[in-house]
């Protein structure tokens, strides 16, 4: 049993980046949702089986204690019915940080958790592109491209993260099929961030590559040679690859910049500032941002602290922020290309997170999972750890 848990884990993984793609409908609803049901439903087993529980360690306790802050604020809530279908997809999107904590062990376990998001974020690239192909099969007038049922923005933020994750498996990994896996995806991830024409995405996906090619590209000037000379090829590809109209929505990044309102937002985040003043202690409840703030039901915050703090307050905003903080610390205590790659994915996070609501999505709890687990792993066997993740490179060079 513990072993159909693990390689259901896996897949849950794996469908995190495309879930949308796969929607059964009511009462099942997508891919990860019903993988993640099933999850819930044979890890106790597979836990008697196992007989014993791991000890949480301090980030399982704080996620906890978050939820459970969601919870108790049913009972000040401004929407009843939005707290209540909040706090079933956050139990659904937190378990993931208690599941992997309990049935990842190893590094090779924490490898093969971070090749199924590797994996499943090249399906929604591949999603992505396949839109754009049947848009242009058809004629279709269309500026922005996505994986069905993602909404644009989701997918450039979702490919973003992904990025150093799979610079890290293409340095570090001895099989050439699975280098070829993480080969693949940069160059496809980034055209299909393009054609989100996210223009926020865009932005985060040049932090994230930067922090890919300043490990990659260590002491070996090179290869950074070879890239700045590969630069001009590969920005005239897109400028004939992408459609005029997705690259004219993606030229306006400075004038959003400029004008400050990017894309109206500073009104949803002024709105939400007066929200937040009228309750700042205990908030308005879960899911009642939108009434909070005087929304479109539609609306989201567009800004993960001010979502936080308006419908959980500055309780919660604590809560976050010390949930955070520890998944700093736990990044501290790695060595080596592990720590650089998953320092450089969190910053990616924060940065998107200014920009989306991001602490609703599974991919975040994915994240603080993946992190706290390499945490404990660095702490219980910090060679083998290193070991696992050591760039080829360096292996070869020790080798000759």
């Amino acid at each position: 049993m513990p072993r159909v848990v693990w390689w259901l884990l896996l897949f849950f993984v794996f469908s995190i980046p495309w879930e949308y793609s796969l929607d059964l409908g009511e009462p099942l609803g997508n891919i990860a949702r019903i993988v993640g049901l099933l999850l819930l439903l044979l890890a106790p087993a597979a836990l008697l089986q196992k007989g014993c529980l791991r000890t949480p360690g301090p980030l399982q306790w704080l996620v906890l204690a978050f939820y459970l802050w969601f919870c108790l604020s049913y009972f000040w809530t401004i929407e009843p019915q939005a707290t209540l279908g909040r706090l079933r997809a956050f139990i659904q999107e937190m378990m993931i940080v208690w599941l992997t904590w309990e049935f990842a062990e190893t590094p090779e376990d924490l490898r093969n958790l971070l090749r199924a998001w590797v994996a499943g974020s090249l399906v929604l690239a591949v999603l992505a592109l396949a839109d754009f192909a049947w848009a242009q099969s058809g004629a279709v007038e269309q500026i922005r491209f996505a994986a069905s049922g993602h909404d644009p923005n989701d997918v450039a933020r979702l490919l973003d993260l992904t990025f150093p994750l799979a610079a890290l498996l293409w340095l570090s990994e001895s099989q050439r099929s699975l280098r070829l896996l993480a080969a693949i995806y940069l160059p496809l991830g980034l055209i299909a961030v393009l054609l989100t024409a996210s223009r926020g995405g865009l932005l985060v996906s040049l932090v994230a590559l930067a922090g890919c090619g300043l490990l990659m590209a260590r002491g070996r000037p090179r290869r950074v040679l070879v890239a700045a000379l590969a630069l001009p090829p590969i920005a005239t590809g897109f400028w004939i690859f992408l459609p005029t109209s997705t690259l004219e929505r993606l030229a306006t990044i400075p004038e959003q910049l400029q004008s400050g309102d990017l894309n109206q937002r500073s009104k949803i985040w002024s709105a939400g500032w007066d929200a937040f003043v009228r309750a700042p202690w205990l908030g308005t409840g879960a899911g009642s941002f939108a009434s909070a703030a005087g929304l479109s039901p539609v609306d989201t915050a567009h800004n993960t602290p001010l979502s936080i703090v308006v419908t959980a307050g500055l309780c919660g905003i604590f809560l976050a922020a010390a949930i955070l903080a520890l998944t700093i610390r736990s990044i501290s205590q790695i060595r080596g290309p592990l720590r650089w790659m998953l320092a450089t994915t969190l910053l990616v996070w924060l940065i998107a997170s200014l920009a989306a609501t991001v602490e609703e999505n599974r991919s975040t709890w994915l994240l603080f999972a993946l992190i706290a687990l390499a945490g404990r792993l660095a702490n219980d066997g910090p060679e083998q750890l290193s070991a696992c993740f050591r760039s080829r490179f360096a292996m070869n060079a020790t080798d000759s």
